[in-house]
């Protein structure tokens, strides 16, 4: 996928504590700092675009008082000391008043507890699912700026381990990522697993990119699994699905939401994958949902609309802009404290496009609630950032990753009780 690159012009960058209200012209510079290539590349690309997306589509309806919002859109390479280094370039220098990024839980952590928590500025994650962020919102560490448009690990292990044994998937080896992200989803998925009946085989934790993993293949199919559940990213987790498949374990994969790829089910083979199952933070249908796929594939040059993160960044993107809008200046302060306004429980209901964020920017201006219900479905965050919603369910047919189901948060957290 070609790499991609936002605008990033600055037209003048207003001073972090200056009200805009009264501007006839000017700009307002936030910042993306995303994985564009590297491992993750695919899905900073497909949320890159997002935002874009949902910036355009603000703009055109006016604005954040007659400014236009633009990115200084950063390339974290899917290694966490760039990623501070971008956030502190942006931070430090640029005096951006909010953040969106990271994509993955790694880079997001870096940049959270390296730059923003810190500075106090504010940062909206699309896709970093890693309960360690909420550990650190508990824990008093992160000056409350951290948000994210996706739901923890916390719930999807246990999504997963029920979809597992739902598949006839009874004993199972795991394959995991050696980082925050893939030791909390195996830990929570193994035990959820065992205790709804599963039987766990072996645990192997992999270092990213290695040129095989034979031997982390060979070491999963002891005591014979049934099926491997692999924790991974497209690129290193093709690999390794295919070491599983040509040292003759069994074509059964369970896999977690960043592997729901077109570059992973292509370098695997599809022939290799219909007993593929997945699990991915799932969609509540609004009218955004039917606007963003309705038009994000011809705005986007091609990326699907399914593709991982790519819902969920309108999302973060929206709500920075909206939160921008209701904090009436550029201020991090300010914006993290409208940030939960913009999806305000009371508020009108407002959806994605030009036409919806017209009708927001009028209330906000009569000073009236909101609340953006977005293209992942009602948003609402707790004190921590985070939001729950369902899960979905999907699997590998023929090439295609299809949804076959959806677990809503109240089951998962039935589950978690009966366990517990």
């Amino acid at each position: 996928m070609k790499k991609l690159f936002l605008t990033a012009a600055i037209l003048g960058l207003v001073a972090g504590s200056a009200s805009f209200a009264n501007a006839a012209d000017c700009t307002i510079t936030i910042g993306l700092d995303l994985e564009l290539t590297g491992e993750a590349g695919a899905y900073g690309q497909a949320g890159a675009k997002s935002v874009e997306m949902a910036l355009r589509d603000f703009n055109e309806a006016g604005g954040a008082n007659g400014c236009t919002i633009v990115t200084d859109t950063r390339d974290s390479q899917t290694q966490g000391s760039v990623a501070v280094d971008q956030a502190t370039q942006l931070v430090n220098v640029k005096k951006v008043p909010l953040i969106i990024g990271g994509i993955i839980s790694p880079m997001s952590l870096a940049i959270l507890t390296s730059v923003t928590g810190p500075a106090g500025v504010p940062q909206i994650s699309p896709a970093s699912s890693s309960p360690t962020l909420t550990a650190l919102g508990r824990e008093g560490k992160t000056n409350g700026v951290f948000f994210r448009t996706i739901t923890s690990d916390a719930l999807q292990g246990t999504a997963a381990a029920k979809f597992a044994l739902d598949k006839g998937l009874k004993k199972i080896a795991i394959v995991h990522v050696n980082n925050d992200f893939g030791v909390n989803l195996e830990k929570e998925f193994e035990t959820a697993y065992k205790k709804l009946g599963g039987t766990i085989t072996s645990v192997t934790a992999y270092n990213e990119k290695q040129s095989s993993y034979a031997s982390e293949a060979t070491a999963a199919m002891k005591d014979g699994p049934d099926a491997l559940y692999l924790i991974s990213y497209p690129v290193d987790g093709a690999t390794i699905a295919r070491a599983w498949i040509s040292g003759g374990g069994p074509a059964k994969f369970l896999l977690n939401d960043g592997m729901n790829s077109e570059d992973f089910i292509k370098a695997v083979g599809a022939q290799y994958l219909n007993e593929a199952y997945g699990t991915s933070s799932g969609t509540s249908e609004t009218d955004s949902t039917k606007y963003f796929y309705g038009n994000y594939e011809a705005f986007s040059g091609g990326i699907k609309p399914d593709a991982p993160a790519a819902d969920r960044s309108y999302d973060a993107g929206a709500i920075a802009a909206l939160a921008i809008a209701i904090a009436g200046k550029p201020d991090p302060a300010a914006i993290k404290a409208a940030i939960p306004k913009a999806v305000a429980a009371d508020g009108t209901p407002i959806h994605a496009g030009k036409e919806e964020f017209v009708k927001a920017l009028a209330l906000i201006k009569e000073g009236k609630p909101i609340r953006y219900e977005g293209v992942i479905g009602p948003i609402s965050f707790d004190q921590y950032g985070d939001i729950t919603g369902p899960f979905r369910l999907w699997q590998i047919q023929e090439g295609q990753v299809k949804t076959v189901g959806e677990m809503s948060v109240e089951d998962v957290n039935k589950i978690k009780a009966s366990i517990n």
